[in-house]
C-alpha cells in the first residue's frame, strides 16, 4: 500500500504554475484506490525563513487552503493539515539534523542558490530546509512523493536519512519513491527564463488562479515572447513561444507537439496561440474561481477543516513517534 505526502507553502492563492505542476496531480492521487493514505500539509514552518507579517501569514494559510479545497481536494479522500500544528514535524527534524551532514547540506542547489543571493545573512534555517523536508516525509513513513526534477536532491536526502536512521537504530523508514511530474514547469510570462513564482518584483509574470478573465487575456496578450519566423517547441532557443505551448499542453492535457502541429500552418501564430490559451484557461479555472468565492464566506468550515485535519494526522505522527523514540533509547 501506498502512503503518499506532499506540501506547498502558503503564499496566498496559487498560481497556474503551482496548479499545473503539482496541484492538479493532487487531485488525482486522492482518487487512487490502493493508497492507504493520502496526506497534504500547508507547510507553514518553511515558510518562515522568509519573515512575514502575522496577520499576512494567517491570511495567506487560509487562502491557501480555500484554493486546495476549491481545486478539488476532498478531506473525505486526503488528510489536508498545517505543518506547525504538528509537533513531531520539528522533533523528527531535530533527530534527522544529527544525522544529516553539514557538506551535504551544504551542497543543496537551493542552498547554494539562496545563499550566494543573501551571502553572510542566509540563516540556519535556510540550510537545514531540506531536513525538515525530510522529517515531513518521514514522520509519516511515506512510500511515494511527488517531486519536480528540481526537488529531486532533497528527495534523495531524506531517502539517505532514512537510510542512516535504520542502520544505525533499527528499521522504521520505508525509502520514499518519488512520483515525477509530467508536465512542462511554466515559466515567468514576463521573464520565461525564470520560473513563474510569487517572489517576483510584479505580478504581471504570473497568472494567480482567482485572477479575473479580463486580468488573464491581458497578461497573456502582453506575454514576451520570441521573433521567430515559424512556430517551434524548442525551449532553450525560443523560451517565450515555448511557455505558451507547454501552458496550451497542460491546460489540454495534450503532447505539445499536438499544439505546434496545431498552429504551425498559421500566419500570425503568436496572436492566435495567446488568444486560444487566455480562452482555455479561464474555461478551465471558471470553476475554481466560484468555488474559491463560495468559500471564501464559509471560513469556519475550512478552519475546521484544517482542524480535523491536524487531529488525524497528529495521530498517525504521535505513533510513529513513540516508535522513533524506542529506537532511540530516550522513552521512559
Amino acid at each position: 500500500m501506498k502512503r503518499i505526502f506532499s506540501g506547498i507553502q502558503p503564499s496566498g492563492v496559487p498560481h497556474v504554475g503551482n496548479y499545473f505542476g503539482a496541484l492538479k496531480n493532487w487531485i488525482s492521487l486522492q482518487n487512487e484506490t490502493e493508497t492507504e493514505h493520502v496526506i497534504f500539509s500547508i507547510v507553514d514552518m518553511h515558510s518562515l525563513t522568509i519573515p512575514k507579517d502575522s496577520d499576512v501569514s494567517k491570511e495567506n494559510i487560509r487562502k491557501t487552503t480555500m484554493s486546495l479545497l476549491a481545486l478539488g481536494l476532498n478531506p473525505e479522500k486526503c488528510i489536508l493539515f498545517q505543518q506547525s500544528r504538528v509537533l513531531e514535524h520539528t522533533q523528527l527534524c531535530w533527530i534527522l539534523s544529527c544525522l544529516a551532514s553539514t557538506g551535504e547540506l551544504g551542497r543543496m542547489h537551493q542552498w547554494k542558490t539562496k545563499a550566494k543571493q543573501q551571502k553572510e545573512k542566509s540563516s540556519l534555517g535556510l540550510l537545514s530546509y531540506p531536513v525538515l523536508m525530510a522529517a515531513d516525509v518521514l514522520l509519516y513513513k511515506s512510500t511515494h512523493i511527488p517531486v519536480g526534477e528540481d526537488q529531486l536532491q532533497h528527495l534523495e536526502l531524506a531517502r539517505d536519512l532514512a537510510r542512516l536512521f535504520n542502520n544505525r537504530y533499527g528499521k522504521i523508514f520505508p525509502e520514499p519513491q518519488p512520483i515525477l511530474a509530467t508536465s512542462c514547469r511554466i515559466m515567468n510570462l514576463q521573464s520565461p527564463m525564470e520560473k513563474m513564482s510569487k517572489s517576483a518584483a510584479t505580478n504581471r509574470g504570473r497568472i494567480d488562479l482567482t485572477d479575473t478573465p479580463e486580468e488573464i487575456r491581458m497578461k497573456i496578450k502582453k506575454t514576451v515572447t520570441d521573433s521567430v519566423p515559424h512556430i517551434s517547441y524548442e525551449p532553450k532557443e525560443r523560451q517565450g513561444v515555448a511557455n505558451l505551448i507547454n501552458m496550451y499542453s497542460a491546460v489540454k492535457g495534450c503532447p505539445p507537439q499536438e499544439v505546434v502541429r496545431k498552429y504551425e500552418k498559421e500566419d500570425q501564430f503568436t496572436k492566435s496561440l495567446k488568444n486560444d490559451l487566455a480562452e482555455e484557461l479561464i474555461t478551465d479555472l471558471e470553476r475554481f474561481r466560484k468555488e474559491f468565492d463560495r468559500l471564501s464566506k464559509e471560513i469556519g468550515y475550512v478552519l475546521n477543516i484544517l482542524e480535523e485535519g491536524c487531529t488525524r494526522a497528529s495521530s498517525i505522527a504521535r505513533k510513529n513517534m513513540k516508535e522513533i523514540r524506542d529506537l532511540l533509547g530516550v522513552s521512559l
